[in-house]
């Protein structure tokens, strides 16, 4: 079917991370070049309802690789241990599961290494010396 300028169709919107409408913004050799999200109003490439590949940094990457193979060799080398060392095994495969999760899925690495900062209890304000 032959695109026109104006017409409305799905594709993957980048600012909101989903198949949404959209209008034609641009053709090119009868194909639509351009789009406009009718959710965010946000202007891109036509990507055909494909998802770009999701991007994990190659040092967050190399750094759970690291833990997965550093969990991995204790847990070898815990299971010849006694009851306090099976206990150690049992956390460190917890761990890696945690990990294994992270590395899948960039959202869950972000949230796995986000430490939450306590917020500082509020004190009531004083009363002026000039009350009525």
């Amino acid at each position: 079917m032959r695109s026109r300028l104006g017409d409305d169709i799905d594709d993957f919107c980048v600012k909101c991370k989903r198949v949404m409408n959209h209008l034609v913004v641009s053709l090119l050799n009868d194909e639509p070049a351009k789009v406009r999200c009718r959710t965010c109003h946000g202007d891109h490439d036509f990507r055909h309802e494909q998802a770009p590949p999701p991007k994990i940094d190659a040092r967050k990457a190399a750094l759970i690789q690291q833990a997965l193979e550093k969990a991995a060799a204790a847990g070898a080398a815990g299971a010849a241990t006694d009851g306090l060392g099976a206990m150690a095994t049992t956390a460190d495969s917890d761990v890696v599961a945690v990990l294994a999760a992270a590395a899948a899925s960039p959202e869950l690495a972000d949230a796995a290494i986000a430490v939450p900062t306590p917020t500082p209890a509020r004190t009531p304000a004083r009363k002026s010396a000039r009350a009525k």
